[in-house]
């Protein structure tokens, strides 16, 4: 019986003991990884740092850099405008800026527009498309997916899957943006393969949904709602606002005024009127 209590009495020194000197250890490994991340800290710049608190955190990569980190490195460093962040408010441009010691272009704020309006009752089919759904590798075989116009969107959603923001959808066989929730960070615009997405002033109301640069005898037999290059807006236009180039209705949106009368005499209806 002595034996017995002698032998748990040692269990229990010995369990302290172990505890003690794990606890010292760890105690030591505490200060010693302590004093290493002084030792090794990188100092931050503290406009770096700023910068950083400024930027929404999107990480969208539409200011061409790698996220916000690195953007508010570049912005921090020089390298980059103070207004280099697409999604952020013209405020928070202003506050960068003022930061930064420098000035911004405050002019309005743009969105994403789609330039096409060959929906799947108006887009003729020339071939039935059974390739990937994806819109860079479409382009990439040839043709247009299985659209008649080859300037006219596939529908296959290249544009949705790179937007972080829930911005733009397919809609009866064509992307649609989301004016109020676009951040004009121009993501879709670059993953379009065939360049029928552009930034357009966002208080913009009369736009031309098309991209063709067809004549209209070619336009007719592929789209209903397709520019036909007629003129009839140019001639309708009293401020001078729109012309056609290349057989394509153009606007300039510093003329503009949203009259509405080119969209009046428009004989396919391809230039549209929307709420601002």
């Amino acid at each position: 019986m002595f034996l017995s209590i002698a032998a748990t009495s040692f269990d229990i020194k010995s369990l302290i003991l172990a505890t003690v000197v794990v606890s010292v250890i760890g105690l030591l490994i505490g200060l010693f990884l302590g004093l290493a991340s002084k030792k090794l800290e990188v100092p931050v710049d503290e406009k770096e740092a700023k910068v950083r608190e400024l930027l929404p955190g999107a990480n969208c990569g539409g200011c061409g850099y790698a996220g916000c980190d690195a953007c508010a490195k570049a912005i921090a460093n020089q390298e980059a405008a103070a207004d280099v962040c697409p999604v952020a408010s013209s405020d928070i441009h202003v506050e960068i800026a003022k930061l930064m010691g420098s000035s911004v272009d405050t002019t309005e704020k743009q969105v994403a527009y789609v330039k096409c309006a060959g929906t799947c009752d108006k887009a003729k089919k020339n071939s039935n498309y059974y390739g990937p759904k994806d819109c860079k590798l479409a382009a990439g075989i040839g043709g247009n997916g299985s659209k008649g116009c080859s300037y006219g969107c596939m529908g296959f959603g290249s544009c949705v899957k790179v937007c972080a923001f829930d911005a733009i959808h397919i809609v009866d066989g064509i992307a649609l943006v989301d004016k109020e929730k676009c951040t004009a960070c121009g993501m879709c615009v670059a993953e379009c393969p065939i360049n029928i997405i552009e930034m357009v002033p966002k208080k913009a109301k009369t736009l031309v949904a098309c991209s063709s640069l067809d004549k209209g005898k070619d336009v007719k037999p592929v789209c209903s709602t397709g520019c036909i290059g007629c003129k009839l807006c140019t001639k309708a236009c009293q401020f001078d606002a729109i012309h056609v180039e290349n057989n394509l209705a153009k606007i300039d949106y510093s003329k503009c005024t949203n009259c509405g009368a080119c969209v009046k005499v428009c004989p396919v209806k391809v230039i549209q009127q929307q709420s601002a």
